[in-house]
């Protein structure tokens, strides 16, 4: 299971390494992680973070990274997150049951 964890200087990592920004997949913001509002930095935390539970092809995820962005990414605290992969996963079946 993966651990992502932020902290208030924008470093993500996940299980103790930095979390790959996947920029070359799609590129909203180059300044880095952000998380805590809707904006382009969350944009680019939720798009790492899918990519990384679920691969780069983003067409093919099972559930668009900005709904994430909306649903969790931007309501985590602005100090320090953590998030796993069963949260992920626990929000992706919550995704799923709404779209039923």
């Amino acid at each position: 299971m993966n651990v992502y964890r932020g902290t208030n200087s924008h470093d993500v990592t996940v299980n103790g390494s930095p979390l790959h920004p996947c920029t070359d997949v799609i590129n909203h913001s180059p300044t880095g992680f952000a998380w805590g509002y809707a904006g382009s930095g969350p944009a680019q935390l939720a798009l790492a973070i899918m990519c990384n539970e679920f691969g780069t092809d983003v067409q093919r995820h099972p559930a668009p990274y900005q709904e994430f962005k909306r649903d969790v990414i931007s309501s985590l605290k602005p100090e320090s997150f953590q998030l796993t992969s069963q949260d992920v996963i626990n929000w992706l079946a919550q995704y799923r049951s709404k779209k039923v």
